[in-house]
């Protein structure tokens, strides 16, 4: 099982990124599929969740409004659309699938990408 975070680079303020969160060895749409993010110096902290029956979907308060979770089950990828961009948003950001399908505590989550680095920078 392997998932790969993609779509991270630099980016000015106000700028946009598209994450791709790509799966070989599972099916995504059986999973929750969280994005996190650690900042250098911070805490990793969980920025949206997709449930496996995309009923339920959640974001931080920060993204609220800037960033969007979705499927494309045809390409088994789960997309992080990112807008708005702030230099705050700076961090590896990191998909992650929990067989549960629910949105959890990192904990709940079995499989991890390697992460892909977002710079919001002028």
């Amino acid at each position: 099982v392997q998932l790969q975070a993609s779509g991270g680079g630099l980016v000015q303020p106000g700028g946009s990124l598209r994450l791709s969160c790509a799966a070989s060895g599972i099916t995504l749409n059986y999973y929750a599929i969280g994005w996190f993010r650690q900042a250098p110096g911070k805490e990793r902290e969980g920025v949206s969740c997709i449930s496996s029956s995309d009923d339920s979907i959640y974001y931080t308060d920060s993204v609220k409004g800037r960033f969007t979770i979705f499927r494309d089950n045809a390409k088994n990828t789960v997309y992080l659309q990112m807008n708005s961009l702030k230099p705050e948003d700076t961090a590896v950001y990191y998909c992650a699938a929990d067989p549960e399908g629910v949105c959890s505590t990192p904990s709940g989550y079995d499989y991890w990408g390697q992460g892909t680095l977002v710079t919001v920078s002028s």
